[in-house]
């Protein structure tokens, strides 16, 4: 797992909110209207005839690219939950829990450190170096 990954948890939370309510509103949206042109021959000869319509061929291309982005982003989310939740000491623990996914309402190391009496630095050190031994363990294991 890396930083970056962890980072991108609030930032992914935040989009799968958004892809739910385009997936269940894009329907709704004037963007899904389409014209298209026909030709009359009511006259014997031919006259372009606007026509408009729901798109049905768009909304369904746009749902599917947004549903798997959807789906992505949260297997993603599911695997740094897991991550966290896999981190054998408490303290640890609640240091990941509490920055990375309770800190969705954009909670600093500064306030994690008030929250469990340690110096914001003491906060960073523990999260880089727990970081760089388990990808030390991960690389031993392949």
């Amino acid at each position: 797992m890396t930083k970056e990954r962890l980072e991108a948890y609030r930032n992914n939370k935040t989009e799968i909110l958004s892809l739910d309510y385009i997936l269940n509103n894009r329907w709704q949206s004037e963007t899904m209207l389409g014209n298209d042109v026909i030709l009359d021959y009511s006259k014997g000869y031919p006259i372009p005839q606007s026509i408009v319509g729901f798109d049905q061929e768009k909304y369904e291309r746009l749902q599917e690219r947004d549903l798997k982005r959807k789906e992505r982003l949260e297997k993603e989310c599911e695997e740094v939950e897991h991550y966290v939740e896999g981190i054998k000491d408490a303290q640890l623990h609640n240091i990941f829990r509490m920055y990375y996914i309770d800190g969705v309402n954009a909670v600093n190391q500064t306030e994690v450190a008030k929250m469990i009496h340690l110096e914001r630095s003491t906060i960073s050190k523990k999260i880089d170096r727990y970081l760089q031994l388990s990808h030390k363990s991960h690389e031993s294991h392949i």
